[in-house]
C-alpha cells in the first residue's frame, strides 16, 4: 500500500460522519439539557391552559361558554387554574436556569438555544393575555383609528363597544402612548379582525414576532461585537421567561421595538449606519423609549468615520465636523422615516403628550414612588401627607436627575464602541427605575443590551434573581402582586433560590444523598471501566 493510499485510509477511519439535523436533535433531546428544554415546553403550555381562568380573560367570554369551560373563571376553577399558571411559571424558570448553568458550562450551543425558543414559544401564541390588559387597550385604540377618532386625542372610552368593555379601567380615558407605525399596526389588525378580541389578540402576537427574530438575530452580533458570549447573550435576553411569558404571553409591543432597536444597533456596528438609524427610527415610531439609542449610535458612526479615514492614510476631519456629518445625516434619516409613519397614520406629534399617562401608574418598582411611599409613611406620625402630594415632588425631582444622568452618560461613554453600547444601557436603567411608572416587562430594554458583554458569573445570578423577582411579582390577570407580603416573600425566596441554583445544581439540598455503598460500588464500576485497568 503506497504512503498516500495509507494516509487515505487512517483519514477515512478517524473521520466522524456528518450527522443529520433529526439525528442531532434527537440527541440534545435525549440529553439533560434537552429535558430542561421540554420542561420549559411543558411550563408554556400549562401557563397557556391555565391562563383560561386565571389570565387577564375577558370580562364575558362566551368562547369559554360554548366549550363549557367556563367554570375555569370562577371559584376552585380559579384556584386549580391560578395554580397550573404558577406551576407552569416554575417550570418554565427552572429550565431557563437549568439550560443557563448548561450554556456556561459550554454544553449547549447558540444553534441548540436559538431552536429552544420557538418550542417555548409556540404554546403562548394561543394564550389568552396574561399578567397584563395592555392587549385590549392596543386593539381599542387600533380601532380609534380605524373609527376616525385621533388617538393621540381621545381616550378609548369615546367609542363604546367590546374592545372598550375589557380595556382596563384606569386606561379608557387615556390617550395612546404610542408610535404612529404601532397605532397603524393596531389600525390594520382591527380593520382585519373587526371587534373580535381573541382574532385581534392573535393577530397582534403574529404583528410582535419579527421583533423575536430580530432579537434572535441581533443579540448574538452585539456579543460578538462587545466580546460576551453570544449563547449566553440569547439565553439571558430572549430565553428569559420574563421575556417570553411577559412579551410574547402579555402581548407588549416591547417586543417588536426591543428587537428593532438591537437590530439597529447591530448593523451600526458593523458600519451599516443608515440602515441602523432607520430601524431605530422604526423602534421609536413603535414605542418612544427606542430614541435612547439613537445619540450614542451617532458617536458609534463618529468613531467609524475617523477609523475609514486612518486605514485610507487621510487626516480624519475635526470631531465636530464629522460629528455634524454623521448627526446631521442621521437627524434626516430618522426624520424621513419618523415623518413617513405619520403622514400615513394621519397623526401628528400627541403622543409626546400622552407620555405623561403613565403617571397614573403607581407601584413599588419605580424610585419616585418609592420615595413617596418612605416619605409618607416616615413622617406619618406628624404630618399627614398624601401619597399624590408627595409624588408631584418626588416625580420632577427624578425626572432632572434623570436628564442630568442622559446627558453625563452621553458626554462620557464616547470614545469607543464599547463605550456606547453601555452608555445607551446605562440611559435604559436609569429611564425604568427613575420613570413615574415602571412594569416589569421595561426590564426587557437593558437586559437585552446588558447581555452582549462579556458577564460574570455573579453578574448573571443577579440578573437571573431580578427576572425571577420581576416575573413573579404580578399576579397571571394583570394585578399587582407588590402590596401582598406573602406574595412578595415567596417571590424572593424563589428569586435567591433561581439565582443560587445558577451555579449550585441542589441549592435547597432537596436531592437525597446516596448511600455509602451505592457509591463505593459506583467508584469501583467507574474505576474497572477506566482505560488502563487489568
Amino acid at each position: 500500500m503506497t504512503s498516500s493510499a495509507r494516509q487515505a485510509t487512517v483519514a477515512a477511519a478517524t473521520t466522524t460522519p456528518q450527522r443529520s439535523w433529526p439525528q442531532t436533535t434527537a440527541d440534545f433531546l435525549r440529553s439533560p439539557e434537552g429535558h430542561a428544554a421540554l420542561l420549559g415546553f411543558v411550563g408554556a403550555v400549562m401557563i397557556t391552559f391555565g391562563g383560561f381562568g386565571a389570565g387577564s380573560v375577558r370580562r364575558e367570554d362566551p368562547l369559554l361558554e360554548a366549550m363549557h369551560l367556563s367554570w375555569l373563571r370562577f371559584g376552585h376553577g380559579q384556584i386549580l387554574s391560578t395554580v397550573i399558571v404558577w406551576v407552569g411559571v416554575v417550570a418554565m424558570i427552572t429550565a431557563w436556569v437549568r439550560l443557563g448553568r448548561a450554556t456556561l458550562g459550554g454544553d449547549v450551543t447558540l444553534r441548540q438555544l436559538r431552536m429552544v425558543v420557538p418550542v417555548w414559544t409556540a404554546p403562548l401564541l394561543l394564550a389568552v393575555p396574561m399578567f397584563s390588559r395592555d392587549a385590549y387597550s392596543y386593539l381599542a385604540q387600533g380601532a380609534l383609528l380605524r373609527d376616525g377618532f385621533d388617538p393621540y386625542a381621545v381616550g378609548p372610552v369615546v367609542n363604546p363597544g367590546i374592545l372598550l368593555d375589557n380595556v382596563s379601567n384606569v386606561w379608557t380615558t387615556t390617550t395612546a402612548p404610542y408610535g404612529p407605525l404601532f397605532l397603524l399596526l393596531s389600525q390594520g389588525i382591527t380593520a382585519i379582525t373587526g371587534d373580535n378580541v381573541i382574532a385581534g389578540t392573535m393577530l397582534l402576537r403574529v404583528t410582535m414576532l419579527p421583533g423575536l427574530a430580530l432579537m434572535v438575530w441581533g443579540v448574538p452580533h452585539l456579543a460578538r461585537h462587545l466580546g460576551g458570549n453570544p449563547a449566553i447573550a440569547l439565553w439571558l435576553a430572549v430565553l428569559n421567561p420574563l421575556v417570553l411569558v411577559h412579551l410574547i404571553g402579555g402581548v407588549h409591543n416591547e417586543l417588536l421595538m426591543v428587537g428593532l432597536m438591537i437590530a439597529g444597533i447591530a448593523l451600526v456596528l458593523e458600519r451599516r449606519h443608515l440602515a441602523g438609524i432607520a430601524l431605530v427610527a422604526v423602534a421609536v415610531a413603535i414605542k418612544a423609549t427606542a430614541g435612547a439609542a439613537l445619540p450614542f449610535m451617532v458617536w458609534i458612526w463618529v468613531l467609524h468615520e475617523k477609523e475609514k479615514a486612518e486605514a485610507e492614510g487621510r487626516t480624519p476631519a475635526s470631531p465636530l465636523a464629522s460629528f455634524a456629518k454623521t448627526a446631521g445625516a442621521g437627524f434626516a434619516v430618522f426624520v424621513v422615516v419618523f415623518a413617513a409613519a405619520s403622514a400615513v397614520a394621519g397623526v401628528g406629534l400627541g403622543w409626546m403628550t400622552a407620555l405623561s399617562g403613565s403617571n397614573k401608574i403607581i407601584n413599588w418598582l419605580s424610585l419616585p414612588t418609592i420615595l413617596a411611599h418612605f416619605v409618607t409613611v416616615g413622617t406619618s406620625w406628624f404630618a399627614d401627607l398624601r401619597l399624590g402630594e408627595v409624588l408631584a415632588v418626588t416625580r420632577p425631582i427624578c425626572a432632572v436627575a434623570l436628564v442630568g444622568i442622559v446627558l453625563a452618560a452621553w458626554w462620557r461613554y464616547r470614545k469607543t464602541e464599547r463605550d456606547a453600547i453601555l452608555g445607551i444601557l446605562i440611559v435604559l436603567v436609569a429611564i425604568v427605575i427613575l420613570s413615574p411608572a415602571a412594569l416589569p416587562w421595561y426590564y426587557s430594554w437593558p437586559i437585552a443590551i446588558a447581555a452582549g458583554f462579556a458577564l460574570s458569573t455573579r453578574t448573571l445570578m443577579i440578573l437571573v434573581g431580578l427576572s425571577t423577582w420581576l416575573m413573579l411579582v404580578f399576579q397571571p390577570d394583570g394585578s399587582i402582586g407588590l402590596y401582598t407580603l406573602a406574595h412578595v416573600v415567596l417571590a424572593t425566596f424563589a428569586a435567591v433560590v433561581a439565582a443560587v441554583s445558577l451555579r449550585t445544581v441542589d441549592p435547597l439540598r432537596l436531592r437525597a444523598p446516596r448511600p455509602v455503598e451505592e457509591e463505593r460500588t459506583a467508584d469501583l464500576a467507574g474505576a474497572a471501566s477506566s482505560p488502563g485497568v487489568e
